[in-house]
């Protein structure tokens, strides 16, 4: 199974099972990762920082780091 399939399904899962997203954030898992990834700091190669708590709040840590291999970003 390709990459983008295993994402793809994931996101397929996670909306229905109701998703991780909290009523803090009006925001869909899949729209939170596009948000971050078209952020002016990652089209210029800089380092993001986000808190792992709000990683696993808004999108499932097991998603953020198949999008993340997926894209060929390393994460620390």
């Amino acid at each position: 199974m390709t990459r983008a399939r295993v994402v793809n399904r994931l996101f397929t899962m996670l909306r229905l099972s109701g998703g991780m997203t909290y009523h803090s954030s009006p925001l869909t898992p899949e729209l939170w990762l596009q948000d971050m990834f078209a952020s002016k700091a990652v089209q210029r190669g800089e380092v993001i920082r986000r808190k792992a708590r709000d990683i696993e709040r808004f999108v499932g840590m097991y998603l953020f780091c198949a999008e993340l291999q997926r894209r060929g970003f390393r994460a620390v």
